[in-house]
């Protein structure tokens, strides 16, 4: 075989927000947007790659070769490769473009060599994906992105423990808002942020974990507190109380580790003025998206009040997205 595609999802994390790295819980979704690879075996050892969605030569190519690296660590003979890559996802938006892009390529490359895609694979190259993020990107992440878009399962969320940093917990729980009347709403903000920023943002929130920050750590306490409760509350169908436990997370995100901006805290404000049961950021902060749970029969409104309040703010119109728990990557 010489030519396979591989798709691999991005996600939404549903509640949950910078515990992975922390040895915390987190709920995240794989959603439908996501990132398709193509890869073609070549003559020789070089690596090119085409987007559709960034220039060449951009930093994201280094994402790429940071998943080939990893692989060749593990003692696969990786051939060069042309690659070709397409994204539905928005980049840098807080929904894993990142993951998205490194699960892609790597499920590709172990089609191309013809490995099966397993549980047990599946979980190393989520592994590989984290490793070439943080050693070859520069973006310390803490693993859940990458296991969430190759491990994503239709109709689940899945439930990720971070205990044992080497080998996270993986506990699939049921999710489907669609039966219980209710709409997972994703609202892209516009501001983009990247997380291989070294001199503030992610980084550093991670560096004042690791040194023991007090606010930061009554984040991450209460927030394993809110995982499990909206775990409980979502297997249940009880959305109304997830909705509480996501608006209850924003506060802690934005007040106690500081990582929400105007544009998301003016998104989370309309869409509970216009009768949504719960919304937060989503992703690591800084810009990006929100996650917005309302029953069926006011996604309009609650769109509609977003947008408006955007108008008021004199601010772009933001982007909009029904999502529900998708398939985690996978050749095709």
């Amino acid at each position: 075989m010489t030519t396979v595609r591989a798709t691999a999802p991005g996600r939404v994390n549903l509640i949950g927000e910078h515990t992975d790295y922390n040895g915390g819980l987190c709920l995240p979704i794989a959603i439908p947007l996501g990132t398709t690879a193509t890869v073609t075996r070549r003559d020789d050892e070089a690596v090119h790659v085409t987007s559709d969605r960034a220039p060449e030569g951009s930093a994201w190519r280094q994402y790429v070769d940071g998943v080939v690296a990893e692989l060749r660590t593990l003692g696969w003979a990786v051939p060069g490769l042309d690659i070709e890559v397409t994204s539905t996802l928005p980049l840098g938006g807080g929904l894993s473009s990142s993951a998205a892009l490194e699960c892609a390529v790597a499920t590709a490359v172990a089609g191309l060599l013809g490995h099966e895609l397993d549980s047990h694979l599946r979980r190393v190259l989520a592994e590989v994906a984290r490793r070439a993020e943080t050693l070859h990107v520069g973006a310390p992440t803490g693993g859940m992105d990458q296991l969430a878009s190759m491990l994503g399962w239709p109709d689940h969320a899945l439930l990720l423990d971070f205990a044992d940093l080497e080998r996270p917990g993986v506990t699939p729980v049921p999710c489907r808002p669609g039966a219980a009347g209710v709409v997972l709403l994703v609202t892209d903000t516009g501001v983009r942020h990247r997380l291989a920023d070294g001199d503030g943002g992610y980084a550093q929130r991670r560096r004042e974990c690791e040194a023991g920050d007090p606010r930061r750590w009554r984040h991450v306490r209460s927030e394993n507190e809110r995982v499990r409760a909206a775990a409980a509350a979502m297997e249940a169908g009880a959305w109304g109380r997830v909705g509480e436990l996501m608006v209850a997370s924003h506060v802690s995100l934005r007040d106690d580790f500081e990582v929400s901006c105007r544009e998301l805290d003016l998104t989370v404000e309309a869409a509970l003025a216009a009768g949504a049961l719960g919304s937060r950021m989503t992703g690591g902060g800084f810009g990006g998206c929100t996650i917005t749970v309302t029953h069926e029969g006011r996604v309009d409104a609650v769109r509609d009040g977003i947008d408006a309040a955007y108008e008021a703010a004199g601010l772009p119109r933001p982007v909009h997205h029904e999502v529900a728990p998708a398939e985690g990557a996978r050749l095709t």
